[in-house]
């Protein structure tokens, strides 16, 4: 970023995941995803009208789909940017203090691994009820007709799609440039989570929102591959072959361009079987299968998957420290 040199963006990304260990998302604050969230609801329902879509064709939807990205991506960046020059005109250590902050709020390991520990809890219990109340909370699978494995795999599916979502994107594009493109990253996310969705509603008005995700997210799920194979030759009870293998065998089959390196990557670690049938709305669908499952689906996969979370975050962060090292040791 132009206020920024790689040096000082790398401290300012070291200390937001340092945050983000610690603190994770503060619930006396509003979040910018919340934010960015309101502004896409209401921006939505400006462009997108459900008594009109009927008579719309597929390319004006796709035109204000684009315009609804486009805004979002726009406002989103701006604002980070003009927050971040201003506090940088301010005195330089308030911009630290501001991009710092903005970063941390783009990554949510700490929030992601919350979420599933509170599905895994319950079904080490025994307590079917409240595991799949909790599982309710991250995927909107049909919750009633799910046993121990299928939460199980939802739980360990979620986290290892958003090693990338939640962590390595948004760093990626801070390095890139700081607090606004790690803002801009979140934006799209947000966007494709909201109308990303191949369904009769958002086939062509949220087609430009998926395929800004899917461009943002190509390089940093292929570095989440790395990364996972990286980390899982040092946890017990994972397999880095095992992880590598699956990854060239089974991620191309997977709908997402992206979404298919960190989930194959996972099962192949903990030698487990991802994907196969969910119901959405009483409608059973088939995903793509990732893994060879030489090993039943039980709660403790979902532990693990986190492990491999925590330790892809440490691996990161360790690497930008290195960075930054190095970078004061050539000056």
């Amino acid at each position: 970023m132009i206020f920024y040199s790689l040096e000082e963006i790398c401290l300012m990304i070291a200390a937001a995941i340092i945050i983000d260990w610690l603190v994770g998302d503060p619930k006396w604050l509003t979040h910018p995803v919340i934010l960015i969230g309101r502004w896409i609801k209401r921006v939505e329902r400006l462009l997108y009208k459900e008594e009109k879509s009927v008579n719309q064709s597929n390319r004006t939807l796709i035109y204000r789909g684009s315009l609804l990205a486009a805004s979002t991506l726009l406002v989103s960046t701006g604002l980070i940017m003009l927050l971040s020059f201003v506090s940088w005109w301010i005195h330089p250590w308030l911009g630290y203090v501001v991009n710092t902050w903005f970063i941390s709020t783009t990554i949510a390991v700490k929030g992601l691994k919350d979420a599933a520990m509170l599905v895994y809890h319950p079904l080490v219990e025994g307590n079917l009820a409240d595991a799949r109340k909790y599982i309710g909370y991250i995927v909107s699978r049909d919750q009633e007709v799910m046993e121990e494995p299928e939460i199980t795999r939802a739980a360990v599916e979620t986290v290892s799609e958003n090693i990338v979502d939640a962590f390595i994107s948004p760093i990626f594009w801070a390095l890139v440039g700081a607090a606004p493109l790690a803002m801009c990253y979140r934006a799209a996310n947000t966007l494709d989570s909201m109308v990303g969705y191949r369904n009769e509603k958002y086939e062509y008005f949220g087609k430009c929102s998926a395929i800004i995700d899917d461009i943002l997210n190509y390089i940093p799920a292929r570095l989440t591959g790395i990364c996972i194979a990286i980390v899982c030759c040092i946890i017990p009870g994972c397999n880095a072959r095992g992880s590598v293998k699956s990854m060239l065998a089974f991620a191309r089959r997977h709908p997402s361009p992206n979404s298919g390196i960190p989930e194959s990557a996972v099962a192949g670690a903990l030698g487990i079987q991802l994907g196969g049938r969910n119901r959405y709305f009483g409608v059973w669908q088939e995903r793509a299968i990732m893994g060879w499952g030489t090993e039943a689906l039980r709660a403790a996969h979902i532990k693990k998957s986190v492990v491999i979370l925590y330790s892809v975050s440490i691996l990161v962060w360790a690497g930008v420290m290195i960075a930054w090292l190095i970078w004061n040791a050539i000056k």
